[in-house]
């Protein structure tokens, strides 16, 4: 995982010229937050497969982007919040079809399954608090502390003005402590 902003802005222009290990890196960078974000959005049941359409997307628009680690963290959550938006729209209007896992069985994952689940059940019960929280609160602070953008950022992702997402953000980590 990239440890700061100057490595992923690095890794971000890299990955424009058809790197993939540094597309790689900025996907293992940005992905968990991004995931936590959508979470909030559509739940756990659907949050991998929306975010998956958010990463097709933020792949296939990659060259178009321009700017430092922290607009393209808020470029990202901003295509994973209108994939997230499509999806509420696309759930209300046909039903939910149950999958079948068995196909699936037998085959091995390419990572510690074990040890990222350990890792990720604090980061669960967090987000499962935050998703508690009203809309506007629960997207400022995911928006804020779990992706890390700032006031600016944050306020161009979901429409508002600054001033607002710090204001919901604030209340929403108030209503947390």
């Amino acid at each position: 995982m990239l440890g700061d902003d100057a490595e992923l802005t690095t890794a971000v222009l890299a990955a424009q010229d058809g790197d993939e290990l540094a597309f790689r890196s900025v996907y293992r960078s940005v992905h968990p937050r991004l995931l936590g974000y959508v979470r909030t959005l559509v739940g756990d049941g659907d949050a991998e497969d929306v975010t998956s359409e958010a990463w097709l997307q933020i792949a296939r628009d990659l060259d178009s982007f321009t700017g430092d680690a922290d607009r393209f963290r808020g470029w990202a959550a901003r295509i994973a919040r209108n994939r997230a938006l499509d999806h509420i729209r696309m759930r209300g209007r046909r039903p939910a079809v149950g999958g079948d896992e068995t196909e699936l069985t037998g085959h091995a994952a390419e990572s510690d399954t074990a040890g990222e689940a350990m890792e990720s059940l604090s980061t669960c019960r967090t987000m499962e608090l935050i998703a508690q929280l009203p809309q506007d609160q629960a997207e400022a602070v995911v928006l804020r502390v779990v992706v890390g953008l700032d006031a600016k950022s944050a306020a161009e992702t979901l429409g508002k003005r600054p001033g607002a997402v710090r204001t919901a953000a604030h209340r929403g980590l108030k209503k947390l402590a």
